[in-house]
């Protein structure tokens, strides 16, 4: 994928296949980033919670997520489907650029980067109900190469537009849902790409704004 680089979401804080590790539940992280925060807008007025940032091997923040409604248990757990969430993912938008250690190259993020983590994101949240324990890691890695090449060809027949308000202004976002949730991703003005990932919540209805203070996510 050239702007992608498959960074997951791993929940554990290991790095990831492109050198970022996440790290969960710390406002420390959200604070240090270099770009505005995206979450949903004052419309939603249920629960807001923090997830987790994704930090570059130079400490450098480069994308997180806040998450609204019920926080998520793994499909296929006990009354699942009766949680109600939207997952917003903030990506920051960079070019191609130096690694920090000056060895190589990293790649630069876009839409598709943003697709990409919501797609991996719902993923997370994702377990047929029937499946034996030992085929979840098979299961979860051919998922997670589908999700990939989706986020990969937005253009493709997988995904629809739709517009949605991004701090009042109608933003235009790649759109698909599947029997697991939905997903979507757009570009808003700003310097960021937003993506983001739900069960149960209509993401038709949604609206985001920038978070004046994330803090109020803890």
């Amino acid at each position: 994928m050239e702007t992608t680089s498959r960074v997951g979401t791993q929940a554990q804080g290991t790095p990831g296949p492109g050198g970022v590790q996440a790290a969960r539940r710390t406002v420390g992280g959200y604070l240090a980033a270099g770009f505005p925060w995206y979450g949903l807008d004052e419309a939603f007025t249920g629960p807001r919670w923090l997830m987790q940032v994704g930090v570059a091997a130079d400490g450098t923040v480069e994308h997180g997520s806040t998450g609204h409604g019920d926080e998520p248990l793994v499909r296929g757990e006990a009354s699942q489907d009766k949680h109600r969430f939207a997952v917003v993912v903030t990506v920051a938008s960079s070019p191609v650029r130096r690694s920090g250690d000056g060895t190589g190259v990293l790649e630069a993020t876009s839409v598709s980067s943003a697709a990409w983590l919501a797609g991996s994101g719902l993923l997370a949240f994702t377990w047929p109900g029937q499946m034996d324990h030992s085929l979840r890691d098979d299961w979860l890695d051919q998922q997670t190469e589908t999700a990939w090449e989706l986020a990969d060809d937005l253009s493709g027949p997988d995904w629809s537009m739709l517009s949605l308000p991004v701090d009042g202004v109608p933003t235009p976002f790649h759109y698909r849902e599947s029997e697991f949730g939905w997903v979507l991703a757009g570009s808003p003005a700003g310097g960021v790409h937003i993506g983001a990932y739900g069960r149960g919540m209509s993401a038709y209805g949604l609206g985001f704004s920038v978070v004046r203070d994330i803090t109020t996510y803890e």
